[in-house]
C-alpha cells in the first residue's frame, strides 16, 4: 500500500550533463522511514501465506512490467546518472533477470532431505520466504 509523503522538504535531482532539474523528491524523515518499514512488516504475513504459484505469478507480473517500461526506466537512469542510454538499458535487463529468476524459483519445492550424521535419522531443510 503506497502512502504519499507528507514531507515538506524535498531534494532536487539534476541531470549531471546539463545541470537541469529533472525532479524534486520528497525527503523523508526517520519517522516516515519507520512507518514504511512497519508497513512492509505488516504486509509480510500475507505474502508468506500465498501459495508458491501465487508468489511466482506476482513476481512474473513485476518482471513483465519492468520489461514493458524498460525504455522509460533506462531514460530516467541516463538522465539522473549521465551514463549512456545503452548501458542503462543493459542495467534494466540485468535487474529484470533477477526478478524473473526469483519468479521461477518461487515455484520450486521448498524442502529437501539431507543425510543425517545420526543413524536412523533424517534431516530436512525447509526453505521459507523471508
Amino acid at each position: 500500500h503506497w502512502t504519499a509523503s507528507e514531507a515538506a522538504e524535498s531534494f532536487e535531482v539534476t541531470d549531471p550533463a546539463t545541470g537541469a532539474t529533472i525532479a524534486f523528491i520528497a525527503a523523508l524523515d526517520s519517522g516516515q522511514t519507520t512507518e514504511a518499514i512497519d508497513a512492509a512488516s505488516r504486509a509480510f504475513p500475507a505474502w508468506r501465506a500465498l501459495l508458491p504459484q501465487e508468489r511466482s505469478k506476482i513476481l512474473r507480473k513485476w518482471f513483465e512490467l519492468i520489461i514493458a517500461a524498460k525504455e522509460d526506466l533506462a531514460l530516467l537512469m541516463t538522465l539522473e546518472q549521465g551514463k549512456p542510454l545503452k548501458e542503462s538499458l543493459g542495467e534494466i535487463d540485468y535487474a529484470a533477470s533477477f526478478v524473473e529468476w526469483y519468479a521461477e524459483e518461487a515455484k520450486r519445492l521448498n524442502a529437501e532431505n539431507v543425510t543425517s550424521h545420526l543413524p536412523g535419522a533424517e534431516m530436512m531443510v525447509r526453505r521459507e520466504p523471508l
